[in-house]
């Protein structure tokens, strides 16, 4: 499908003009009714949860349709922007599936750039990125994709991450045995990653063509037998030149574990600080590469060393890409090893259950060189026309990247007919089946778990979250899900729920997350039974 793309977002100065919404309680005005018969239809129960006192402050839009009939449910404020968080990795992986389709797969070239002669390459070996989400790393026995209900990703602002038991060098160590098994056994040039084409940021973090570990090295850290034992660590994967400094004291059973972010001193060394309780499972933190093709060469290097192919450049070097030919030349260079990878259906799966933000960006970033440019920014036109050409009235959205940070704004009708066009595909019940599902696993895992609704509410979340410095406190800039339904009737609904404006205190921040987490989800559930 050919696509076109309008210019660099960086050559168009945008202006955002913010409309201040009042608060009101729901059902108790004149715009809004308790009753599920209303005009508005939200259940009692659901009213109950919005009328909280910690959301006195709060802008509600809630929308509800039954997929078959068509027929409008619920429709509070259902036109009415708001900021949504990650929800909007609905539009960005919808995007993708819609122009590459739920099977769809990369392959990842390892090209030789010179002669091979008694085993030896008089040349550099290329390896090539494409914008693969995992590089093998996550791949399970039966071909999907591995994850955990919180990912490494956020294991920095969120506590109790973990690790998926997968190494995540798998991709590179394949791909170091099939440069072997071509007849290569030593290299006499250099390793070089081309990361050409595409570039990207996010939140300050880069958004390249390479994945190894999602470009992060965990930190883990275990405590002491006993308090005053010194902590240990451990980096993962173990690539040179990194190495760990643990500073963290091993305090009582019981007690206080908090660890700092990891903090890097210089030449691959990073040190960890902090407490951690004796009696604490290994927790969880992660640096995040500012240059990941270094990482990866140095990586594909050791891969290589350990497949019996030895290599004379420098393993820690900052990546040579100055060196490398034109992507023309690479492009018709001899592919010496190949990694293909999971389906767009499974990386879909693993950007929504956890909510994996520079995935969902990377997912753009294929866009834009589907539309001819090597811009990360270009994607997101490109994502419009490709909603544009199935029907979905974009003008209900104003999007700016693919994640869902700040700056991003829908309207809960408009979230509710992306997913109809969705839902009307004959590959949906694949794409119900990327959603996180509530009670049972990714960001929904133990929300409403013990709920009549458990396990037939299929959603994507979205949080953002910011800091009133005039009052000391956080607020909670949104909490969104919306998706699909199974209601007890039997019917089938799509449905948005947005909260925007609810506030804490610094020391009840976290568990006001949480809670507005469980409580969208209570609305949720109240919708899937009263309907």
């Amino acid at each position: 499908m050919s696509r076109r793309t309008s210019g660099s977002a960086a050559a168009a100065a945008l202006l955002l003009v913010a409309a201040s919404l009042t608060a009101c309680t729901v059902g108790e005005d004149d715009t809004a009714s308790s009753a599920p018969g209303s005009d508005f239809g939200i259940p009692d129960a659901a009213l109950t949860v919005m009328n909280e006192e910690r959301y006195a402050n709060s802008r509600w839009q809630v929308y509800v349709e039954d997929l078959e009939s068509g027929d409008v449910l619920v429709d509070y404020f259902g036109d009415a922007m708001a900021e949504p968080g990650s929800f909007v990795k609905t539009y960005s992986a919808g995007a993708a599936w819609l122009e590459f389709g739920a099977d769809s797969t990369l392959t990842t070239p390892v090209k030789a750039s010179g002669d091979v002669a008694d085993g030896v390459l008089q040349g550099d070996l290329i390896l090539v990125g494409q914008g693969d989400l995992t590089m093998g790393g996550r791949t399970r026995p039966d071909g999907t994709v591995s994850i955990t209900d919180l990912d490494h990703n956020d294991a920095n602002p969120l506590p109790g991450a973990t690790l998926t038991p997968e190494d995540p060098l798998t991709g590179l160590n394949d791909l170091a045995a099939q440069v072997k098994a071509s007849g290569i056994d030593s290299i006499s040039g250099d390793v070089i990653v081309d990361d050409r084409l595409f570039s990207g940021e996010l939140a300050g973090q880069p958004v390249t063509p390479i994945n190894i570990n999602q470009n992060i090295i965990d930190v883990l850290v275990t405590p002491g037998a006993a308090e005053g034992d010194p902590a240990t660590g451990e980096l993962i994967p173990a690539v040179a030149p990194w190495t760990l400094t643990v500073d963290v004291e091993t305090v009582e059973a019981g007690g206080t574990t908090a660890l700092d972010d990891p903090i890097h001193t210089g030449d691959g060394q990073l040190t960890v600080t902090g407490t951690i309780a004796a009696d604490a499972d290994p927790t969880l933190k992660v640096y995040v590469f500012d240059d990941p093709a270094t990482f990866a060469r140095t990586a594909f290097i050791e891969a290589l060393e350990r497949a019996g192919v030895s290599v004379t450049a420098d393993p820690i070097a900052v990546n040579p890409d100055a060196a490398l030919p034109s992507e023309d030349e690479v492009a018709q260079l001899a592919a010496v090893a190949e990694l293909e990878s999971l389906p767009l259906s499974e990386e879909v799966t693993y950007v929504m259950k956890i909510s994996y933000n520079r995935g969902a960006q990377t997912l753009i970033c294929r866009l834009a060189v589907v539309g001819g440019s090597k811009d990360c920014e270009d994607g997101m036109a490109v994502a419009g026309e490709i909603w544009q050409d199935v029907g979905l009235d974009t003008t209900g959205a104003s999007l700016v990247d693919g994640s869902g940070l700040s700056g991003n704004f829908i309207t809960a009708r408009n979230a509710a007919q992306a997913q109809r066009i969705m839902m009307e595909r004959t590959d949906a019940d694949l794409w119900v089946d990327t959603l996180p599902i509530m009670g049972v696993d990714g960001s929904l895992a133990t929300v409403q778990a013990d709920s009549e609704a458990a396990g037939k509410v299929f959603a994507k979340t979205g949080t953002l979250a910011a800091f009133d410095a005039l009052n000391a406190r956080f607020r909670i800039v949104t909490k969104t899900l919306g998706g699909v339904i199974e209601a007890e009737s039997g019917r089938r609904l799509l449905f948005t729920v947005m909260m925007n404006n609810a506030f804490a205190s610094p020391e009840d921040y976290i568990e006001a997350v949480f809670q507005a987490n469980d409580d969208v989800g209570a609305i949720a559930g109240a919708i899937q039974q009263e309907y």
